[in-house]
């Protein structure tokens, strides 16, 4: 039978970025944390030792748990998390594992501080199309499943962002936002660690599409048309928001795992000659 309580970096990589990404916890001790203050995508920060004091609040989740090689703090967090009723692993060889395979980190310095619940909060301006759809999927799949987003008038962002303890972003004179030719979705992707092939390919989609350069990728006139359609469908941005993450699950699968991938109809040659009308796809 496979070992559920060990998790190799090649398996939870194939993991993030969907929705089927468990709950990745980084238990390294302050001073290897300090080492490298960098992170795996997703993760946050939880005090190792401490485990017995904070697994309660992950009961019937699934989680992974890393620290520096894999040994005994990784160990005794997932045993306390087990205790507590949740699907723990251990990530396999721990932080060095992830670093030795060259697997993206997110670095610790850029990320905003978090809430009293723990999540990082957002902000922007009101009645999203691309850029402020494509960048709050970006952190929630790679960076804070739990993130906050706040929509408000393009005037108030910079109060919002002061008052509120939110990061701005897709605003003018912010650090998260447009630079030269590239759009905020460039931005994260470089400034957060997560320039992969799969998200670089998906980042000229969103830029073709936020740019008004259709030319620099196939799909990105299909995924202006299908934003601007959702801006029609929904009056309320975060059913937007909510609506148009799968659309971008659906374009990062498809730049990670079906970029060769083709079809056509019909599917033979003897289909057209016998005239045989095939069940059509669902």
């Amino acid at each position: 039978m496979p070992d559920e309580t060990r998790l190799s970096p090649s398996d939870l990589f194939n993991l993030i970025g969907t929705t089927a990404c468990p709950v990745v916890l980084d238990v390294r001790s302050d001073e290897d944390f300090a080492v490298d203050p960098r992170l795996v995508p997703t993760a946050a920060r939880r005090p190792g030792l401490a485990a017995a004091g904070w697994a309660q609040g992950f009961s019937a989740e699934s989680v992974v748990v890393y620290c520096e090689r894999g040994l005994k703090i990784s160990q005794g967090a997932a045993a306390w998390l087990r205790h507590a009723g949740a699907r723990a692993a251990i990530l396999e060889g721990g932080f060095q594992a992830w670093k030795s395979a060259g697997l993206p980190l997110v670095p610790e310095t850029k990320l905003p501080p978090r809430d009293a619940q723990d999540r990082t909060l957002w902000v922007t301006r009101a009645r999203p199309k691309i850029d402020r759809i494509a960048c709050p999927w970006l952190i929630r799949r790679f960076v804070d499943p739990a993130a906050v987003f706040l929509f408000v008038e393009a005037s108030q962002v910079p109060a919002v962002a002061e008052r509120f303890g939110a990061t701005a972003f897709d605003v003018d004179g912010v650090f998260w936002s447009h630079r030269g030719e590239g759009c905020s979705f460039d931005t994260m992707v470089e400034e957060l660690g997560l320039a992969t092939p799969p998200l670089l390919r998906l980042a000229d989609i969103v830029r073709g599409a936020d740019t008004a350069r259709p030319e620099l990728a196939p799909q990105a006139a299909g995924l202006l048309a299908v934003s601007l359609g959702l801006s029609q469908i929904y009056g309320d941005d975060l059913a937007q928001l909510d609506a148009a993450l799968p659309v971008y699950d659906a374009l990062y699968r498809w730049a990670r795992d079906a970029i060769t991938e083709t079809h056509s109809w019909p599917t033979s040659a003897s289909g057209i000659a016998s005239g045989v009308r095939e069940p059509a796809h669902v």
